[in-house]
């Protein structure tokens, strides 16, 4: 198994085929410098986004897969969208700020952008036929969505591998994408058992028009999110800056999920020495305690290390239970909570009104950036940013399945302030640990028991991924991505192949 693919040609009849493909499709690729920063795009290179309706499986969309979408995800915008979290909410000093993964076209989750980058590599090298192959999605549910979109543009067929126990929404949205019931396949457990997918995808590999494009092992999913993810929260933070001079961007918070997220804090800590902070549940502690369990933290997949999360560059890992996630999605998601929040808490309507866009694990994060921020006594000029990436439509099925379960008899205003009072006000500094480089030792030989032992990579290359020389070596390349986009999009435009 080779660690990476390079920026070079290596077959040039698949590369024709794609190239076929997306002239039939009337589409072009954006770069990923265009998506980073889609305002410097030249217009004449937009396609009439105008006509385009952002949930349609329609080529334009490829260049609305950012993070400067409006909040009806139609028009473009200077300042990627977010909420700064006020402290008669978060019971902390610091400004918590929550970008809104939920304003990306066709899934409402910023993975779509993480699939966008993973297949575009091989198309461009010739890795990838449209017309042959089979593009295989495995995921814990948002990247497999993005991955069925992007295919079901490109016209071939997209296979989601994602664990049984996912919320309805994400399968009802994958049976009207996909273009067999077939190409969803569940595999045992939920998002703690990214095992099974794994396994899953092995067998599947047996059959050569099958390309696995495995997010947690795609290095384009960290490079896209360092050059696009890392430079929309560098542009909010520089527009909050600009009325808060003595701003301090302190810490970038995510769960680990693939880690690809994750790599944004790698930008961030080399333009403001942010610390990085990885989250998980409480429930499976594999950074934490080595551990395993369950957990309904959805979307953030357990008990193994990422092969692309940069362990070394990382700081702090928190722990989050469940509980909190699951109780805090029916606190904001229900009219009684919402309530509750407005008249006896005295939040603003607006940012109630916000957590619309925020799904279970942005609710997550949020309560591990608390968690920090009274960690590390962080005040009022210190900046923590975190991420949404999805929003709570994702999870009505889980809502009422919360409240079945543990309000039987109904949710009254007495039970919400109990949520409120645990679960926010009651949030403390505990699961918090700051990383020595023996714990990040320890934490990146945890990933050897999946790469090398299970996956097949070779020692030398897992261990090449200890050093920040390599993960620069992977940011250096970005510009020639870039350009072999661009000569693969003249090719598409100009009607002939080489």
């Amino acid at each position: 198994m080779s660690l990476f693919i390079q920026p070079e040609v290596v077959d040039r009849k698949r590369r024709r085929a794609a190239i076929d493909r997306l002239r039939q499709v009337h589409g072009t690729l954006p770069t990923w410098s265009e998506l980073a920063d889609p305002g410097e795009i030249e217009s004449e290179r937009l396609p009439d986004l105008s006509r385009v309706d952002p949930d349609a499986p329609d080529a334009a969309n490829l260049w609305r897969v950012h993070w400067f979408n409006s909040a009806d995800r139609k028009t473009q915008i200077d300042i990627p969208g977010y909420v700064v979290l006020p402290p008669e909410l978060t019971g902390v000093k610091a400004p918590i700020v929550v970008l809104l993964g939920c304003r990306f076209p066709m899934i409402g989750a910023h993975k779509v952008l993480a699939a966008y980058a993973c297949l575009v590599p091989r198309l461009v090298t010739g890795q990838f036929d449209p017309s042959h192959d089979r593009a295989v999605w495995p995921s814990t549910g948002n990247y497999c969505r993005g991955g069925v979109a992007i295919s079901r543009i490109l016209g071939c067929r997209g296979v989601a591998v994602l664990p049984a126990g996912m919320s309805r929404e994400r399968f009802d949205w994958l049976q009207r994408w996909v273009a067999d019931p077939a190409d969803i396949i569940r595999t045992p457990g939920t998002e703690s058992n990214v095992k099974a997918i794994y396994d899953k995808c092995a067998e599947l590999k047996r059959d050569e028009q099958n390309v696995i494009l495995n997010q947690f092992s795609e290095f384009a999913n960290y490079l896209i999110h360092f050059h696009c993810t890392g430079h929309a929260f560098d542009r909010v933070f520089g527009h909050l800056k600009w009325d808060h001079k003595d701003y301090r961007l302190a810490a970038f918070v995510s769960a680990t999920g693939s880690a690809g997220t994750l790599a944004a804090g790698d930008r961030l800590k080399k333009l403001h020495g942010t610390k990085i902070a990885a989250v998980e549940a409480i429930e499976c502690p594999t950074m934490l305690c080595n551990g395993y369990g369950e957990h309904n933290i959805q979307g953030i997949g357990d008990k193994h290390i990422p092969l692309i999360h940069n362990v070394m560059n990382t700081d702090v890992v928190i722990g989050v239970s469940d509980a909190a996630s699951d109780a805090l999605n029916l606190l904001f998601g229900s009219e009684c909570g919402r309530n509750y929040l407005a008249d006896r808490r005295k939040i603003d309507l607006e940012v109630i009104q916000q957590f619309t866009d925020i799904g279970i694990s942005g609710l997550a994060n949020i309560v591990a950036a608390i968690k920090l921020t009274k960690h590390l006594d962080y005040g009022p000029n210190d900046v923590v940013m975190t991420v949404a990436t999805d929003s709570a439509a994702l999870y009505g099925s889980e809502r009422q399945a919360y409240l079945a379960r543990q309000y039987p008899d109904g949710f009254d205003d007495v039970n919400a302030g109990e949520i409120f009072g645990r679960h926010m006000e009651g949030i403390a500094d505990d699961h918090v640990m700051e990383l020595r480089h023996i714990d990040r030792k320890r934490i990146f030989n945890l990933g050897y028991y999946t790469w090398v032992e299970q996956q097949g990579i070779s020692v030398e290359e897992f261990d090449r991924r200890k050093s920040q020389e390599f993960w620069q070596s992977l940011v250096d390349s970005i510009p020639a991505w870039d350009r072999l986009i661009q000569e693969f999009n003249a090719e598409v435009g100009d009607g002939t192949s080489t």
